[in-house]
């Protein structure tokens, strides 16, 4: 999340701008909870919603950033990508890719703006890879074993959000030695430092209350969320620095746009997937 990894300096909203930044983060996480916990289908919703929204405004930062993915290729793909292996696991991947790449490809021979075709193309393919393959992982976690699969889910959820928010405090307080000042001015080696020892502290209790992990596991698990939270904050970052925007949109009141929201939820599924299948322990 974009305000978050290892965030100093900026301006702490006041008055009703901080109470509407509140009010309305509670909202989202009361949605996202509900959804999560109401079944398959408030979890396919979930997924629609902010993949849908995500890469909408990937669209407009494409657009920003030099090469403006095509609707008709960034959209499907990124659902594809986000349902493939659950949903969509009968249709196959190569077969899709190969769709995407010799029928992607021979349009921008024909359409407007030919030479920029093949930087469009590989914005979109960037794009539905980038905002729809982590709900793909998101979707196996809580496709395991029930009720492992939402558990699973929420934990890896909490302690991304645990995560942030450890940064952004510490980041403001205390933070004085700039961390990837290029990407992001704001933030700092301390609340990087603070994000992922929330992480690893988080995933310890979550790991032996929720997950029946050992101890060595958690503490795997804690760094991988926390690093990945860290570099998907960062990852978005860039773009929007590329972009020369502030926020991927101003969807959300105080919050900016939905990939401000989730950048740094992005990754972290993918390296649990990984690890848990591993270890043996998604279950």
């Amino acid at each position: 999340m974009s305000a978050g990894v290892g965030a100093a300096a900026r301006p702490e909203p006041k008055g009703s701008g901080l109470l509407t930044r509140v009010l309305t983060g509670v909202v989202l996480l009361a949605i996202l909870v509900g959804l999560a916990l109401s079944g398959r289908w408030g979890v396919w919703v979930l997924v629609l919603l902010a993949g849908g929204v995500g890469l909408w405004e990937f669209r407009s930062l494409s657009a920003r950033m030099g090469y403006r993915a095509p609707s008709w290729m960034l959209f499907p793909l990124g659902f594809y990508f986000a349902f493939g292996s659950t949903l969509l696991k009968g249709v196959s991947a190569e077969s899709v890719l190969a769709l995407a790449l010799i029928g992607g490809l021979t349009a921008f021979l024909f359409l407007p703006g030919r030479r920029e075709g093949l930087g469009r193309w590989a914005m979109g393919l960037a794009g539905a890879v980038y905002v729809g393959l982590p709900f793909s992982y998101y979707l196996l976690l809580y496709s395991a074993p029930a009720p492992r699969g939402v558990e699973w889910v929420l934990s890896t959820i909490l302690t991304v959000v645990t995560s942030d928010t450890a940064a952004l405090l510490v980041g403001r307080r205390l933070g004085r030695h700039p961390f990837f000042s290029r990407i992001s001015p704001h933030k700092t080696a301390e609340g990087a430092l603070a994000g992922l020892t929330a992480a690893v502290l988080t995933m310890l209790l979550l790991g032996a209350l929720a997950l029946d992990l050992k101890l060595i596991q958690s503490l795997t698990l804690g760094l991988l969320i926390g690093l990945s939270a860290i570099l998907g904050d960062l990852v978005e970052s860039q773009m929007k620095r590329m972009a020369k925007v502030k926020d991927a949109s101003h969807l959300i009141p105080g919050h900016g746009g939905v990939l401000d929201r989730i950048d740094s939820l992005l990754l972290a599924p993918i390296l649990v997937y990984f690890f848990a299948s591993l270890a043996g322990v998604l279950r």
